[in-house]
């Protein structure tokens, strides 16, 4: 089947699948890297400017938005907007930001096209989990707690821009869409700024704006059992990549059994059967987002709902390590 994706399997090669804008390059333009943490995780951005003395305070926009992101929308922190509103929604609605009610529309629209795989509400049972220390919560704990994760009922009120919970005990955790959110922002600075060819990530979500200055950029999908390793490697230009893993935060367990930190609603306990997702799309928070569902839903019921989406693709590795792709990718033929 051929693609009409600019990131096409098979355009790993000397034949590439989409066409390149040549621009002249300037003899003092050229690419500067910088790094921060934020969000509990690694954001990198890298991108092409006329001198430093024109990208630093370009790159420190863009980073503070992070900063700013996880100060309203961190369950980690008590004084943040989110933790707020898990103190208070279910008591009465509670009127929030544009930006966090944003993220809570598209979490809606995720929940609903995935029939509930993915579900901020998780993190009603969520929290019961420490990575850190190995700790998981006993079936107790898990069957008087998994009652509260559901998606239906976080009730927007669009006109007044209000949250409500209609049970108590109802936690949200934004960790499986706001940094695509943030990635989205601030790419968005970029744009603002002027900027024509950047790549910026924060952890497993990342956008690249344009292409990498007359190439594509070249991403790799990491092997989910390897950190030196990629599974594959994609050319890129104007996309955004989110990956879901289950070797991003977890323990092994007593039985010898992978507790990582992507969660089934159903049941509270990780979600089985795959390693790791990768969504292609054009926005980081629907990839961010759909990463997660696709993760829930497994195989083959992901990808029954990523092939009926438009512009939208996915890259499954199965808990037997074998590789699934959407319909809108190629897998590599034997002479590329």
């Amino acid at each position: 089947m051929t693609s009409n994706h600019p990131w096409c399997l098979r355009a790993v090669g000397p034949a590439l699948l989409f066409s390149l804008l040549m621009i002249p390059v300037t003899a003092q333009s050229e690419w500067f890297y910088y790094a921060d943490t934020a969000m509990t995780t690694r954001v990198e951005l890298e991108l092409w400017a006329d001198s430093r003395r024109l990208a630093d305070p370009i790159a420190e926009r863009v980073l503070r938005v992070f900063h700013k992101v996880d100060r309203s929308m961190s369950r980690y922190r008590e004084d943040s907007e989110l933790s707020r509103l898990n103190r208070q929604a279910a008591e009465r609605p509670v009127e929030v930001s544009e930006g966090l009610f944003d993220v809570f529309r598209k979490a809606q629209t995720v929940s609903e096209l995935s029939n509930g795989a993915f579900d901020i509400s998780f993190g009603s049972v969520g929290y019961l989990y420490d990575y850190r220390t190995g700790v998981a919560p006993s079936e107790e704990q898990l069957s008087s707690h998994l009652s509260h994760i559901n998606y239906q009922d976080i009730v927007l009120d669009d006109a007044s821009r209000t949250i409500f919970y209609r049970q108590e005990g109802l936690r949200v955790d934004l960790g499986g869409i706001a940094k695509g959110y943030a990635v989205d922002l601030g790419i968005e600075q970029l744009k603002a700024a002027g900027i024509r060819h950047a790549r910026l990530s924060a952890g497993g979500d990342m956008r690249l704006l344009g292409d990498r200055h007359g190439r594509p950029w070249v991403v790799g999908v990491r092997d989910p059992r390897s950190k030196d390793r990629n599974a594959v490697v994609l050319p890129l230009m104007n996309a955004a990549l989110s990956t879901s893993g289950d070797y991003e935060r977890f323990f092994i367990d007593e039985q010898g059994d992978r507790v990582h930190h992507i969660l089934s609603p159903k049941t509270g306990k990780p979600a089985r059967g795959v390693q790791s997702v990768s969504i292609l799309g054009s926005d980081a928070m629907t990839t961010d987002g759909l990463s997660t569902a696709v993760f829930v839903l497994g195989t083959a019921r992901g990808l029954d709902m990523i092939n009926q989406l438009p512009d939208i693709d996915a890259i499954i590795i199965d808990e037997a390590r074998q590789m699934h792709y959407s319909d809108g990718l190629q897998p590599p033929g034997p002479d590329d």
